[in-house]
C-alpha cells in the first residue's frame, strides 16, 4: 500500500523525514475523525529546530473546510509566528493559540484562534483526533504528492 502507515509509520519524525523528498512550498493537509479537512502552507523539507524557533514567511497560510466553503487565513502582520517544527510538535501560527498544532505521534491535535492568521478554529473542536495527514509538494501549476500518512 503506497504511502500507508504500514509502509511509512505514524509519527511526526517520519513525516519530517519524508518531507526531505520535497523542496520549496508544501501543503500540509490534515483530516480529523469528525470529517474536517484543514492545514496550511509550509516550506519543505521540514527542518526541526532544537528550540522553539519560528520558521516560514508571509506566504504561509492556514485553511479549513468546516465553514461551508473552504476558508483561507493569511498572515495579519501581527507577528512572524508562521510555524514551529520540533521533533515532537508541528504548529502553525501563534499569539493566543496555535492555529494548528500536531503532536509527535500524529494522533491528536489542537486548533484555536491565533494572532498570526486571524483565524477561527480550523477543526470542529479545539482538541481533535487525527484521521490522516498528508504533505504535498507544490510546483507552479501542479501538485506532487510525496507523503501520505493515514491513521
Amino acid at each position: 500500500m503506497k504511502g500507508s502507515t504500514i509502509k511509512h509509520g505514524i509519527s511526526l519524525r517520519t513525516l519530517i523525514r519524508r518531507s526531505a523528498d520535497l523542496a520549496g512550498p508544501c501543503l500540509l493537509i490534515v483530516g480529523d475523525k469528525q470529517g474536517a479537512v484543514f492545514g496550511g502552507l509550509l516550506e519543505c523539507p521540514l527542518k526541526p529546530t532544537p528550540k522553539r524557533k519560528y520558521q516560514g514567511t508571509n506566504q504561509t497560510f492556514v485553511f479549513t473546510t468546516i465553514y461551508g466553503e473552504p476558508r483561507l487565513f493569511r498572515p495579519t502582520g501581527a507577528n512572524r509566528y508562521f510555524y514551529l517544527c520540533l521533533n515532537d510538535l508541528l504548529a502553525l501560527g501563534g499569539g493566543g493559540n496555535f492555529a494548528l498544532c500536531l503532536d509527535g505521534e500524529l494522533l491528536t491535535g489542537t486548533s484555536g484562534p491565533c494572532d498570526t492568521f486571524g483565524n477561527l478554529c480550523l477543526a470542529h473542536s479545539q482538541e481533535f483526533e487525527l484521521k490522516n495527514v498528508e504533505i504535498s509538494g507544490i510546483i507552479i501549476g501542479s501538485c506532487i504528492r510525496a507523503t501520505f500518512v493515514q491513521l
